[in-house]
């Protein structure tokens, strides 16, 4: 079983601050024993042709992959060979689904903000081969219970994902895949089912951690002056109620 991250973010972000660069995000992720990892920019996918010879000397296997603005909410898109710079409506991505090989993941779905799927899950069942369970929770406050249940009713296997924005959020909550370690069979592994998600409630300490980072983030871009801005007013309330 390999032990896999599907959606990390890295400070070639566009959209978010992040400290830590994909170096570092590998060598972190070596340490705490990890076999894979999806690299998730928001909006932009990285090529990771530089990479890999790095991350293969620390047994990390790279996964191209975006999370993607869909009319507005926050999808996914997991080694596409081309093409998911184009997608902004789910009419675009179901052009995408069918013209080549790759895998939609739904993240954090039933969280409290604006980008995530909620209804639309329900309305495009089929564009979606599996459903996330996010990091961010605790043992009292478990967004993540809704997601479970819409993915027994659809069929749809579950993965464990950080949303990795700073180092330490890798490790609490991840997926186990039975696969080889290569991305098209890593990928092929999760839509057959062939996944688990292996996680723990964070304690509020974790979280209140992880949201006083995100947050501070937030105010020191909107410090910066307006033409360097990369995000609405409204996106980046989204994003703290997400957190």
């Amino acid at each position: 079983m390999l032990k896999v991250e599907l959606h990390t973010h890295t400070s070639d972000d566009p959209v978010d601050r992040i400290p830590h660069s994909v170096t570092q995000l590998i060598d972190r992720a070596a340490t705490l024993g990890y076999h894979a990892l999806a690299i998730t920019l928001h909006e932009r996918q990285l090529d990771l042709r530089r990479f890999r010879p790095y991350a293969t000397e620390r047994g990390i296997v790279l996964i191209p992959g975006v999370e993607r603005s869909v009319q507005g909410r926050h999808v996914l898109l997991l080694n596409f060979a081309s093409g998911t710079d184009g997608v902004q409506t789910f009419a675009d991505l179901a052009r995408l689904k069918r013209r080549q090989p790759g895998v939609i993941v739904a993240p954090h779905p039933f969280f409290p903000a604006r980008t995530c799927l909620h209804a639309c899950l329900d309305r495009y069942p089929s564009l979606f081969d599996a459903v996330e369970c996010n990091a961010m929770f605790t043992a009292s406050l478990n967004f993540n219970r809704r997601a479970e249940r819409w993915a027994a009713r659809y069929s749809k296997p579950l993965v464990g994902n950080g949303d990795v924005h700073r180092l330490w959020q890798l490790g609490t909550t991840y997926s186990l895949v039975d696969a080889a370690p290569d991305p098209d069979d890593i990928c092929a592994a999760i839509v057959a089912g062939r996944v688990r998600v292996e996680s723990r409630p964070l304690t509020w300490f974790e979280a209140g951690r992880t949201i006083s980072a995100m947050c501070r983030s937030d105010l020191a871009r909107w410090r910066e002056p307006h033409s360097t801005r990369s995000r609405t007013i409204d996106d980046a309330r989204n994003e703290l109620s997400l957190m």
